[in-house]
């Protein structure tokens, strides 16, 4: 019978890869203040993210992890590296990128921002109010374009012609692969991604939960985009 590759099967990966890789990964959400008190964000619990650093680290990959505010306990063997805003993680990810093999960006980051943010708290007057956003630092984005012979991997929670979008953030963003998730996704111990590669083709559909997942994408990058 024809051996499959590690990342066909659907359990958990135990194997380590015979080559290991420094792998930075962004998780969770980040927040953008409107004052000291109140912000945007949105509704991720950075389980992804954090699954994806536990497979990595199971796989014997060393792993730095750049994550928003969540209440999830710190894989054992990574460096975390604890931010709040879009910025502080663009800033994050940029400083340490140069010495990574390559990014997996499972965060939620927060798109747009106030483009002031009030000093203490907002009084409220009884009228409406009209808050100006600005676009945030697009962090896969610019990793792509830095990346030279690293690989990245991006991820798209789409809800509207998913499959259309995420190819599109896959060319726009210079990425190597990007996962398609659905909203249902968030805050959920399980997941259903869609893999798609450089060449817009949906090289694999997987669905349970996270750490699967996780260790089988872990798998798949190993054994395809590792040198």
């Amino acid at each position: 019978m024809e051996r499959l590759p590690l990342w066909a099967y659907y359990g958990r990966v135990d194997l380590k890869t015979s080559i290991a890789m420094k792998i930075l990964i962004t998780a969770g959400p980040t927040r953008e203040y409107l004052d000291d008190v109140r912000f945007l964000s949105n509704a991720s619990s950075g389980r992804m993210g954090y699954a994806i650093a536990q497979a990595a680290i199971d796989a014997g990959h060393e792993v730095v992890l750049v994550s928003g505010p969540v209440a999830l306990p710190v894989p054992a063997g990574c460096e975390l590296v604890s931010v709040e805003g879009t910025r502080d993680m663009y800033d994050a990810c940029l400083a340490r990128f140069a010495e990574c093999d390559g990014v997996i960006a499972a965060a939620a980051v927060c798109d747009y921002g106030p483009r002031e943010r009030t000093s203490g708290k907002r009084i409220k007057t009884g009228q409406s109010i009209t808050i100006e956003l600005v676009e945030m630092p697009d962090i896969i984005a610019e990793l792509g374009r830095q990346k030279g012979p690293r690989w990245s991997v991006g991820f798209a929670l789409e809800a509207q012609d998913p499959h259309r979008r995420a190819v599109e953030k896959l060319h726009k963003k210079n990425c190597d692969a990007i996962v398609l998730n659905r909203t249902t996704a968030i805050g959920a111990d399980d997941n259903s991604i869609e893999l798609i590669d450089s060449t817009d083709t949906t090289v694999a559909k997987w669905t349970g939960r996270k750490i699967d997942i996780a260790h089988r994408l872990i798998a798949w990058i190993a054994a395809t985009l590792a040198d």
